[in-house]
């Protein structure tokens, strides 16, 4: 399972066009997602103080663009060098398991959703 942090209206737009394209995908070629341990962190960085955000819960099982582990695409990130998910293509809709309300704190950070809390990591 890997996760893909969006706005809402970004999902809104997805489901009615049938795919996901993010503009990641023209300018930089993939889709940018995360592990479960990656995904706070991310949010924080990138997404500070966002209060309508979405998380997608992704089974890569049913991904028909192809899923690569890379370093992370901003030579500057301060995370570890741990690689992370990128899918290669368009999100086809039926790989998404889950939608997960992804709010953020009063102090603007994230916390890991309940609802995936207890799921298997990395």
């Amino acid at each position: 399972m890997i996760l893909h942090i969006l706005r809402r209206a970004e999902w809104d737009e997805a489901r009615r066009r049938g795919e996901y394209r993010p503009p990641s995908l023209d300018v930089e070629g993939f889709i940018h997602c995360s592990t479960i341990g990656q995904v706070v962190d991310t949010a924080n960085i990138f997404f500070s103080a966002a209060t309508d955000l979405l998380l997608l819960r992704i089974d890569e099982r049913k991904l028909v663009a192809e899923l690569k582990y890379e370093a992370p695409a901003t030579p500057d990130d301060e995370r570890p060098r741990t690689p992370f998910p990128h899918i290669h293509g368009a999100l086809n809709l039926d790989a998404v398991a889950a939608t997960i309300e992804f709010p953020c704190e009063v102090d603007g950070s994230f916390k890991l959703p309940a609802s995936i809390r207890d799921l298997p990591s990395d």
